[in-house]
């Protein structure tokens, strides 16, 4: 909130009293960000503390969790069959509480491609996930990877060929989703702890591939 108050004499505070990581808001999700907690706050849902708990909460949450989880479906097919088949169920018995309504993963493959957008606002998995990148949120992104897919992975370093169909998904308040990237060669032998390494947030986005193994140990 900007500060409109005018110069005076008397006014023997500093205007450096605020926390250095407060910014005006630019994009709509962060208008309605704060709009939101307001209201939690003044209709006395939610205190300013409880709201803060909360958040510290979900951002030590990471991806590290959707990366066992897509290490897991490569290792195993039966599991990837029944992720595929209800990612809900398969998830919470992986030990990971699900609070959407419903979560789908999605495979691709040589043939397919998903990308993952909210084009409303930012729904995002992040009991798997954690926190969404701030480009996810962005306007430019939302819109951008219905209309141009193909630029804008290309954008992400990820190209495809011709024959590869794009296909962008779009999350809702109700339904989450989750990428099982292709898995890369040379990953045989590996086991699920370091395939897993090789599993990227992006990867799970689907704006990227999972790392090269070679690569990695370089």
């Amino acid at each position: 909130m900007t500060n409109t108050h005018g110069s005076h004499t008397g006014h023997d505070h500093s205007h450096t009293d605020f926390q250095p990581d407060i910014k005006e808001p630019k994009e709509d999700w962060e208008f309605l960000e704060i709009t939101l907690r307001e209201l939690l706050v003044d209709k006395g849902i939610l205190s300013a503390r409880e709201i803060q708990d909360e958040i510290e909460a979900w951002e030590k949450k990471s991806p590290e969790k959707g990366a066992e989880i897509v290490a897991r479906a490569w290792a195993d097919e039966d599991f990837k069959a029944r992720l595929l088949e209800d990612a809900n169920q398969t998830i919470r018995d992986f030990g990971i509480e699900v609070d959407v309504l419903k979560m789908v993963a999605l495979e691709n493959t040589s043939d397919l491609h998903h990308v993952v957008v909210c084009t409303l606002c930012s729904c995002y998995p992040r009991p798997i996930l954690g926190v969404p990148p701030l480009w996810y949120k962005s306007k430019q992104y939302r819109s951008r990877v219905v209309r141009e897919p193909r630029a804008v992975l290309n954008e992400f370093g990820t190209s495809l060929t011709k024959d590869t169909e794009v296909r962008v998904v779009d999350s809702t308040a109700d339904c989450r989703y989750l990428v099982i990237p292709v898995r890369p060669n040379g990953t045989e032998n590996m086991t699920e702890q370091e395939l897993a390494k090789l599993v990227t947030r992006d990867s799970m986005i689907g704006t990227a591939q999972a790392l090269d193994p070679l690569g990695l140990r370089s």
